[in-house]
């Protein structure tokens, strides 16, 4: 786990080496370990390293190919690196790391060898005898990556804050990526919140052929209109892709494969020079992940739970009977609620980019590493696989009546124009879905993951109409409509909240204190074969059924009917008391910006707190956190 970075000119330029060095020193909270430079030509690579497999510094990157033609930086973890090495028996590698094995890989089979491996990855791979650099990212999105492109050259970085430490980047909000901030609390891929910057979707690659001396007259992720230079976006992975058709006649089989398949994710995800941990929360999906790896590790297993006197907050007692059930190696971390608050400070410096949520996750991910620890597995993910939201129904039984729904669009729309939604969400999603041309995931979901209805931004800002994750859905219609209703809903938050929130959130926040965290709900076979899974075996009768009854007798029947809790803290009362302060500020500073209708915005906030309007809490955090980050990166509004 690691920082990548990178500068291409294009034409006869060599890079600046003080800017790559400021890239990369923005980014030594990704790797502490040590860092490393590489510079020829027209191109410079930079790495920081997080040592997880091979301690020893022949490791370290950027790295080159035993012939060398190749180098790269590569942050992430192939889970399955020593399976790849046997089918090199030729080649005798000088270390233990995943890094030599994909090089040496690539260097044999390129972008079609790719598939090959199991892991979470972005990496730049340079080919020294043309030139041309290859972008890569992994099929999920878990580790991030992003680029920028003007005349002149192509940068890219593992954070956008590496990019905008080379002052080549003017920094201006991109009003699109911010209408996609304000309904979903990220930008949906590929775009950012700064213009010209952007997310390597996941599944895709980006060829930058680039050759020496050559002019670019301005190109974009489709091709350069120059002959010199080309920069393609190309997809290597499609999210629904199934794979080799399966039976799923026999409930008891499907089971069956479940389990196998969750036990090898979990057992690839061991792979580690160092100790690994766990996150048990006391939830069903981090306590079955804590029951695997205990089965499978001949060591006690590290786990980690954070616990409260506040019983409305604390989850330990559940988790305390998977930790003695297990005989893990369990440390319970006592916080009080004001925790949060001491780390709040930290917990906005550590944001790349702009969330309302992650600010537990950044909390428990130092606490973790605090004890030691640099490899964590999370049980993240379950709810998307196994649908384990409300949503998964509710879109069940839309599609059960579509054919009504399709036929009542112009009835549906007249009484959603009627509506009056003052600001409410509950109210505006009703009022979207009602005003829905389809009843397809692509018109559906959006509205499902929807965080804060568009009449709060749009009383404040101009901002134009965004469909990113809907256009996203829609590319991929033809393919979806072909998978069983519940996996079309895990599709969409495969491709919209989990790559766009849920993964960002983690690899922000747990990168920002050294920490890798490794998720086997997001292995691509476990995801693969659970796609394809009739509605009839999958659907939820109780939490996550089919996950349950796949692990059956690993957790104690506690656990699995606990009530759920989660880190619900009382963010209305903070922001009303002791984060007032902060939030008046950050509040005002955003009212002042240009292009701000600052009575709505200061009504607004003035309106939470006389507790009026049913004004929430998130509607004014989003304000909050955006200030906070455009002041720290020295951002314009416009």
């Amino acid at each position: 786990m690691c920082g990548i970075a990178g500068i291409i000119e294009f034409g006869n330029r060599p890079v600046d080496e003080s800017k790559l060095r400021a890239m990369n020193n923005c980014m030594a909270h990704r790797g502490p370990d040590a860092d490393g430079f590489f510079l020829e030509k027209n191109y410079g690579l930079a790495h920081r390293r997080l040592s997880i497999l091979d301690l020893s510094t022949s490791a370290n990157q950027p790295f080159s190919d035993s012939a060398n033609r190749y180098i790269t930086v590569f942050n992430g973890e192939l889970y399955n690196y020593r399976d790849v090495q046997q089918k090199m028996p030729e080649h005798h590698f000088n270390t233990t790391s995943d890094t030599e094995v994909l090089i040496e890989w690539f260097a044999r089979r390129g972008m079609e060898g790719i598939p090959d491996f199991s892991g979470m990855f972005a990496f730049a791979m340079v080919d020294r005898q043309t030139g041309n650099t290859t972008l890569v990212r992994d099929r999920f999105g878990v580790k991030p990556l992003y680029y920028y492109q003007d005349e002149h050259r192509l940068i890219f970085a593992s954070e956008i804050r590496a990019i905008l430490a080379t002052g080549y980047v003017k920094s201006s909000l991109d009003p699109v990526g911010l209408r996609s901030y304000f309904r979903y609390q990220s930008v949906a891929s590929p775009g950012t919140l700064l213009k010209g910057i952007k997310q390597l979707p996941a599944g895709h690659f980006l060829e930058i052929k680039n050759a020496p001396f050559a002019k670019n007259d301005g190109a974009d992720s489709k091709g350069s209109t120059d002959n010199s230079v080309r920069v393609e976006l190309k997809q290597w992975y499609s999210i629904p892709s199934t794979g080799a058709a399966a039976d799923f006649s026999n409930a008891d089989t499907v089971k069956k494969n479940i389990r196998q398949l969750l036990e090898q994710a979990v057992e690839k995800r061991l792979v580690s020079d160092v100790p690994v941990g766990a996150f048990l929360s006391g939830g069903i999906d981090s306590s079955l992940v804590v029951a695997l790896m205990a089965r499978t590790s001949s060591q006690p297993v590290n786990t980690f739970n954070i616990c409260f006197k506040e019983e409305e907050f604390d989850e330990s007692k559940w988790a305390n009977m998977v930790a003695q059930k297990y005989h893990t190696n369990h440390r319970a971390i006592e916080m009080k609620p004001t925790h949060f608050l001491d780390e709040l400070m930290n917990a906005l410096n550590a944001m790349d980019s702009p969330s309302g949520d992650g600010i537990n996750s950044y909390v428990v991910s130092k606490a973790v590493r605090q004890q030691g620890i640099t490899v964590a597995l999370s049980g993240i993910g379950g709810d998307e696989l196994f649908a384990g939201y409300p949503f998964f129904p509710t879109y069940l039984k839309i599609q059960q009546r579509a054919q009504i729904w399709d036929n009542t669009t112009v009835l549906r729309q007249v009484f959603g124009k009627m509506m009056e939604v003052n600001n409410r969400l509950n109210l505006s999603k009703i009022k979207t879905l009602l005003e829905a041309k389809k009843s397809n995931i692509a018109w559906l979901y959006p509205v499902f993951r929807q965080v804060l209805p568009d009449s709060i931004p749009d009383a404040v800002l101009d901002l134009p109409a965004n469909g990113m994750v809907q256009e996203e859905l829609l590319k991929q219609k033809e393919v979806i409509k072909k998978l069983p209703l519940l996996s079309q809903v895990t599709v969409a938050e495969l491709m919209g909240y989990t790559q766009n929130t849920l993964l960002k959130d983690m690899d922000q926040m747990s990168m920002a204190v050294g920490l890798e965290l490794r998720e086997p709900f997001f292995d691509h076979a476990l995801i693969q074969y659970v796609l394809q899974i009739p509605d009839s075996l999958k659907f939820p009768e109780t939490p996550k059924k089919l996950l349950v009854d796949s692990l059956a007798g690993l957790i104690p029947d506690e656990v699995i009917h606990r009530p759920k809790k989660g880190f619900t803290f009382p963010w209305k009362h903070w922001m009303k008391n002791e984060l007032k302060p902060f939030c008046t500020s950050m509040i005002r500073s955003f009212a002042g910006r240009p292009g701000v209708n600052n009575q709505a915005l200061l009504r607004h906030w003035n309106d939470f707190l006389l507790e009026e309007k049913q004004a929430r809490w998130m509607d004014i955090w989003l304000f909050v956190v955006l200030e906070y980050w455009l002041q720290k990166n020295e951002i314009e509004l416009h």
